[in-house]
């Protein structure tokens, strides 16, 4: 495994795979196979992916593209945003819902730096794009990540949940954005910050959809291997009265999708705090299927060394 040291004062030791070549090729791969369509992965402009970016911070992405798309239309350059009316410019992003208004006047103000002090190019490293009015760390880092491929690795909240997750990295800021700059293959910063984002948005969400995202990092997740889904925006399920019947629930929906399911797959899918060895582990999921069993709902099977569970 590859070792980080501890931090000063504190314990925050954490290792990677040692084969951090294939752990970057598969999630690298999963990415170019399928992922989510959004327009501004599809431009390496950093006019365009600076609006993005910006209109993201409080909007769902589905809202984003419509609205990003009307904005370019109308202000396509930097150019154009600077010679606007700024009262235009926050109109527009009232009438679309993009939350706080000091958003569009400071991308307002940065399209006008741009022209006045870089004329009309953007800079190009993350500390010069802070330079900018309204861009902090992130946005300066995903700018120029995503538009010039010479960024750092992106850390927000579901990168912290992936690192977290599959490879046990303390819930501590500095670990997550070491172990993230870690992973990162070196010039790849583009195509990395949005596999590893994916990755957080489709498989490794709050509720963790590991087998039917297909998540590239099964074999190396330590969630994956000991049944561990929490994380630091994922606290251990509370118990609350009547979840038994709200498991119940998941057991016979999640049946329903599937022709059928192995024990310990369907355990991980229906509670995040599952172990198989643990209190809520196989023998808390038999007794329930038992229950499910015997009021005809399910059928369970031995197969080999495996057990079998498929709605009747």
């Amino acid at each position: 495994m590859t070792d980080a040291p501890a931090e000063q004062g504190r314990q925050t030791a954490w290792t990677l795979p040692e084969d951090l070549e294939a752990v970057r090729s598969a999630l690298i791969e999963w990415y170019a196979d399928d992922h989510r369509s959004f327009p501004w992965r599809e431009t390496d402009d950093a006019y365009e992916i600076l609006v993005s970016e910006v209109m993201s911070q409080q909007t769902q992405l589905g809202r984003v593209v419509e609205a990003w798309e009307a904005f370019l239309e109308r202000w396509p350059t930097t150019e154009a945003l600077a010679a606007a009316d700024r009262s235009d410019v926050v109109g527009f992003w009232t009438s679309h819902s993009l939350g706080y208004n000091n958003r569009a006047k400071y991308l307002h103000e940065a399209a006008c730096q741009v022209e006045a002090e870089y004329d009309g190019e953007f800079p190009e490293t993350p500390d010069e794009l802070e330079e900018l009015m309204g861009v902090g760390p992130y946005t300066a880092n995903a700018v120029s990540s995503f538009a010039f491929d010479a960024g750092d690795a992106v850390v927000d909240t579901n990168v912290k949940r992936v690192v977290y997750r599959a490879f046990d990295i303390p819930d501590d800021d500095d670990a997550f954005e070491a172990a993230a700059n870690r992973l990162m293959p070196d010039g790849r910063s583009r195509v990395w910050n949005n596999a590893i984002m994916e990755l957080g948005g489709v498989a490794c969400e709050k509720t963790p959809r590991c087998d039917e995202a297909g998540c590239p990092w099964r074999e190396w997740c330590h969630a994956y291997q000991t049944g561990d889904f929490t994380a630091p925006d994922v606290p251990t399920q509370p118990s609350f009265e009547g979840s038994r019947r709200q498991f119940r629930g998941r057991v016979i929906r999640l049946l329903g999708e599937h022709d059928e399911l192995e024990l310990d797959t369907l355990g991980h899918r229906i509670r995040i705090d599952y172990t198989p060895g643990g209190e809520h582990g196989r023998e808390w999921l038999r007794g329930l299927l038992s229950d499910l069993s015997d009021d005809g709902l399910v059928q369970i099977e031995k197969r080999d060394d495996r057990t079998i569970v498929r709605l009747r």
